[in-house]
């Protein structure tokens, strides 16, 4: 198995859904269900990487570990680069983020990014990919789509609907919704802020741009378990918590 480490970014600061990390999922922090799913996928470690004493204290009380980052990182990505800095990694080792509002990650998905990354050389990240289930999803602008070329790397992700259809209707066999999990080699993390500014990462949004528009080579395939949807809002949360209800009653009953 390729071997590889966890780093799960968590602030506070969620402007649709304040205080996120550690509002309740049936009784456990949100921060803490994650780390729940990270733990049967076999990482050489797991870490939270934080600008949050509260979100540390409640880390570390339940026995994980904490990298303690800056307050004044402008991306999600700026900030996995300085927990991987702390931790020291080989240029060549394998991070994967996965975000800290995704509770029901599966580990299988978590394995499957970082041997991608590892099987392909010349990629400095890799990430997955679902079939968009509708032509409404397809073009919904808080969905992020990507097309990839016929060695399975990205060409781009974007909030319109591409590929377009120039007669109309939509392409239901091309039509892919990214997931966001990631694997960074950790070389890759530390040449991050020294990427240029990216047109297009302003213009949609889009962390992953910045590395196209870099000329990064990003490696993608079709998730091998379905990605329930992360948390971003209260209704969101209310469906987690119905999830999480609805398994723990069937365990119970086994």
């Amino acid at each position: 198995m390729t071997a590889f480490h966890v780093l799960v970014p968590a602030r506070m600061a969620s402007t649709r859904l304040p205080g996120k990390p550690l509002r309740a999922v049936v009784g456990r922090a949100l921060v803490l269900r994650v780390l729940d799913a990270v733990a049967g996928a076999g990482a050489a470690s797991v870490h939270v990487a934080t600008d949050s004493e509260e979100i540390a204290n409640a880390v570390e009380g339940d026995g994980s570990a904490v990298i303690r980052t800056a307050t004044d990182h402008e991306s999600g990505t700026s900030r996995l680069a300085e927990a991987a800095a702390a931790l020291d990694l080989p240029d060549d080792a394998v991070v994967v983020n996965v975000q800290g509002d995704e509770p029901e990650m599966p580990g299988e998905c978590i394995r499957q990014v970082a041997a991608l990354l590892a099987e392909d050389r010349d990629a400095q990240m890799a990430t997955l990919w679902a079939a968009c289930e509708s032509e409404a999803q397809w073009r919904d602008p808080n969905v992020v789509k990507l097309v990839c070329d016929d060695r399975d790397r990205a060409l781009y992700f974007s909030r319109a609907p591409i590929p377009a259809v120039r007669d109309g209707g939509w392409p239901a066999d091309l039509a892919r919704r990214h997931l966001g999990l990631y694997a960074y080699r950790a070389g890759a993390l530390a040449a991050w802020n020294a990427l240029p500014a990216s047109r297009l990462e302003r213009l949609e949004s889009l962390e992953q741009l910045r590395a196209l528009e870099a000329g990064w080579r990003i490696a993608v395939a079709p998730a091998i378990r379905p990605v329930p949807p992360g948390i971003d809002t209260p209704a969101d949360l209310e469906a987690a918590q119905r999830r999480f209800e609805e398994r723990e009653t069937a365990e119970n009953n086994e």
